[in-house]
């Protein structure tokens, strides 16, 4: 667990990098993320030297050769801050006039998933103080420990406190843990998140793994899956491909496929039924051209909403059996465009929808105020929605304005423990937290999933006074302030 000393140190740090004039969260992180890498780096060379020298064989990788020796962190982080940043920033004769940034980028690659993004990566640091401040820290992390290191970069990306473009911004941990929570995934699973940022939900469900099943590691199956072919992300951002990528590493996920490109693009068609569970938190009010989608997606619902266009890309990824647990914002609900209703009426005929869970509209604060919801459905392909589960939650546990402080009220305890008993479900009222809602019902609707279509509210009956007793009680008050007045003045006198 990360501690506050760490903690501290991150925050000096940060307003170390916003004093030296690098004011973008996510370029604050991209450059810390750099030099986490460069120690692993070394660590893996480090590594690889023992098992040479143990079995008397020349070394299977190299990367950092008998002139560049000096790139190496565990090198240059003795060095005085000046040195150590001429070896970032000028290049050096005797190792092909590289710097360590431009060796890093080039041998990165051979190095695991993050390294085969290093393209466009640039060195940001401006002052020899800040560089050696940041390498300080970054050395004193327990890096064979997965949840120090995974905890300390969950803190570093919860500084981002800016909305990106097209709608994207940073899902709140708790809501991940929740969606993954009502998943559960299995050993099986080939998991994808098509618009996976910081890879945030891949990462939950590799926690989920470690937190209830923790056993299934020593079953070399398992492990071997969890290893290679279970996580899949797709990013066209390539500064968060690479967070994503160290996120994802730095939780015990060395080998997950990534992929640097536009979800919903012509480059992404070959992506069919490959996936058993998809978990996404897709871009909200984004538009794009018609020709810059992938043709199958304009046949299930013809749009340019990528709110939209991402169930039906998800529909397509998922296999047959495979489910989904999405956020959306409350449009896609009750929109009623004909793309609204055709994305609704093809997850609700063609295939099964499960759930629709209501969030407030404080959840994305202070990113945004608007109102989401967490669909959940599974493909089928020939239709099964019988019932539909609906939960209208209104605490998530923080409060709903900009500073999401830490509160009392929380339903998602709750939503789980209803979820995971969805049979006494059946019999609630609607003007209940959570009930059930027929498919006929929704059909007549017109596909209308807003919770508050089929919730109903309780009226009290409340009975007033006749109006003539009020009109005398309002006379009776005005002669008691008559006499008051006349008391006052009297005392005046």
């Amino acid at each position: 667990m990360i501690t506050g000393e760490i903690k501290s140190q991150v925050d000096k740090i940060w307003e170390s990098f916003w004093s030296g004039g690098v004011a973008n969260p996510l370029t604050v992180i991209e450059q810390i993320t750099y030099l986490i890498f460069l120690r692993r780096l070394d660590e893996k060379q480090q590594l690889e030297e023992k098992k040479a020298n143990i079995a008397g064989i020349p070394m299977k990788r190299v990367w950092y050769g008998k002139n560049e020796q000096q790139f190496r962190w565990s090198n240059f982080k003795n060095k005085d801050p000046q040195t150590m940043f001429d070896l970032f920033t000028r290049a050096q004769p005797e190792a092909n006039n590289l710097t360590v940034f431009e060796h890093m980028r080039q041998v990165g690659r051979e190095a695991g998933v993050f390294g085969e993004y290093m393209k466009g990566a640039t060195f940001m640091i401006p002052t020899p103080r800040l560089l050696d401040q940041v390498v300080q820290m970054i050395d004193q992390i327990q890096m064979d420990d997965r949840d120090t290191k995974g905890d300390l970069y969950e803190y570093l990306l919860s500084k981002i406190a800016t909305a990106g473009t097209n709608g994207q911004f940073r899902t709140p941990r708790h809501i991940i843990k929740m969606m993954v929570e009502m998943m559960q995934p299995t050993q099986e699973d080939t998991i994808c998140d098509p618009a996976a940022g910081t890879a945030g939900f891949l990462v939950a469900c590799g926690e989920y793994f470690h937190d209830h099943h923790s056993d299934w590691f020593h079953d070399k199956k398992f492990r071997e899956h969890y290893e290679s072919g279970m996580f899949t992300g797709i990013e066209f951002d390539a500064t968060m491909l690479r967070i994503g990528a160290m996120n994802l590493q730095l939780h015990g996920i060395e080998n997950p496929q990534l992929y640097g490109r536009d979800s919903l693009s012509e480059a992404n068609a070959d992506i069919r039924s490959d996936f058993t569970l998809v978990l996404a938190n897709p871009p909200f009010k984004g538009s794009l051209d018609y020709e810059s989608v992938e043709s199958s997606l304009l046949q299930v619902c013809k749009t340019k909403k990528t709110e939209l266009l991402f169930l039906a890309l998800m529909l397509r990824m998922l296999k047959i059996g495979g489910r989904a647990a999405v956020i959306v914002p409350d449009g896609v609900l009750f929109g009623s465009s004909g793309a609204h209703k055709a994305i609704r009426k093809e997850i609700i005929e063609s295939h099964r929808l499960n759930a629709i869970i209501s969030m407030p509209s404080g959840v994305f604060r202070p990113y945004a105020g608007v109102s989401t919801a967490v669909i959940i459905f599974t493909k089928t392909g020939n239709g099964g929605t019988d019932n539909v589960w609906f939960y209208d939650m209104t605490a998530d546990g923080y409060s709903l304005d900009d500073k999401r402080s830490p509160v009392g009220e929380n339903d998602i305890p709750d939503v789980l423990q209803r979820w995971n008993n969805l049979e006494g479900e059946k019999k609630r009222k609607r003007m209940e937290k959570s009930f059930m809602v027929p498919l006929k019902e929704i059909r007549d609707n017109d596909w209308d999933l807003s919770i508050n279509r089929y919730k109903e509210i309780e009226y009290e009956d409340v009975e007033f006074e006749s109006p003539s007793k009020i009109i005398s009680q309002i006379k009776d008050l005005d002669n008691q302030r008559i006499e008051i007045l006349h008391e006052l003045e009297k005392l005046l006198k």
